[in-house]
């Protein structure tokens, strides 16, 4: 898995193509990212004590890892993540666009 929380993420497929969000959550056992301002579903919420009307809410749905592409945040462009090794023997993530380590 080569997505973190707080990783900025283009979404490539879906009624959502082209916007991008940060993601919030990793679902790793699942293969889903949860991204902030993509993807909404409306949610019905039952009253509570909280909440004494309840009501109609819109919350961000997960999707599916291979609908969404790491950001470079050098060049700013969808790319795919890779692995080098550091010097000091660390395992960094790399842009395979412009080799620029993130």
């Amino acid at each position: 898995m080569k997505l973190k929380k707080n990783d900025q993420v283009a979404v490539i497929t879906g009624k959502d193509r082209g916007k991008k969000g940060r993601v919030l959550q990793v679902f790793p056992e699942r293969g889903r990212v949860l991204v902030e301002a993509v993807n909404y579903k409306i949610v019905h919420k039952r009253p509570t004590k909280d909440n004494p009307k309840g009501g109609i809410a819109q919350v961000e749905g997960p999707l599916a890892l291979s609908n969404v592409m790491l950001v470079c945040p050098r060049c700013s462009k969808p790319t795919r993540a890779g692995y080098s090794f550091l010097s000091d023997g660390t395992k960094q993530r790399i842009c395979k666009k412009c080799r620029e380590i993130f």
